[in-house]
């Protein structure tokens, strides 16, 4: 594997365990919206994600990521329309996609 991958990659698994420790183990959409600071902090984090994924898809477009093309996406409303970022596409690409992804990223840096 291109070493330059392997850097996204770790990029990619830094931004998670972020994101998991920024919400903790109660994780409550509620809390998620009364926090502004929180909600801008996961957004960066995703804007991450997003940019590595991106990378590593240039680099080698055969590494197999379930749901990059959903996570370059949504990187791409984050930054490109700050102003219409939905909090409840945040909120479920942590719930549905997050855990699947780390797992992914997991079994790729231990290959």
């Amino acid at each position: 594997m291109d070493n330059r991958v392997k850097k996204y990659l770790f990029d990619l698994n830094e931004s998670i365990e972020s994101i998991e420790s920024y919400l903790g183990d109660k994780r409550d959409f509620n809390i998620y919206m009364k926090n502004k600071m929180l909600r801008r902090a996961i957004e960066r984090e995703f804007e991450i994600i997003g940019e590595a994924m991106n990378r590593i898809d240039k680099i080698d477009s055969d590494i197999k990521i379930s749901s990059k093309v959903q996570i370059i996406n949504l990187r791409n409303r984050v930054i490109h329309g700050y102003d219409k970022v939905d909090n409840e596409i945040i909120w479920g690409t942590i719930v549905r996609h997050l855990p699947t992804l780390k797992n992914e990223i997991t079994l790729l840096l231990e290959n």
